[in-house]
């Protein structure tokens, strides 16, 4: 049996995926999220706005979050930035 993924608290923020905030127009003239990055192991890190109890009590059946896991939320325009740096598979 397959061990079941476990994020790298040591890995290291390499790439961004996208173009920056400012780029983008998401930061409200400020510095900060939201943000797409790739960790130096090959995770995906994603700054987000943590709407973790807003959805848990609507998530679709199959869907589920424990209590080491946030729900994050990026405006799409950030994760369609982030498509010309990510493999098609």
């Amino acid at each position: 049996m397959s061990q079941p993924w476990g994020a790298d608290p040591d890995a290291v923020l390499t790439r961004r995926l996208g173009k920056s905030p400012a780029e983008l127009g998401t930061t409200g003239d400020r510095d900060g999220c939201p943000d797409i990055w790739e960790l130096d192991n090959g995770d995906i890190a994603v700054i987000g706005r943590d709407l973790t109890e807003v959805y848990r009590p609507g998530l679709p059946e199959g869907a589920a979050i424990n209590e080491r896991e946030r729900l994050v939320v990026i405006p799409r325009i950030t994760l369609l930035s982030a498509k010309a740096d990510l493999p098609d598979a």
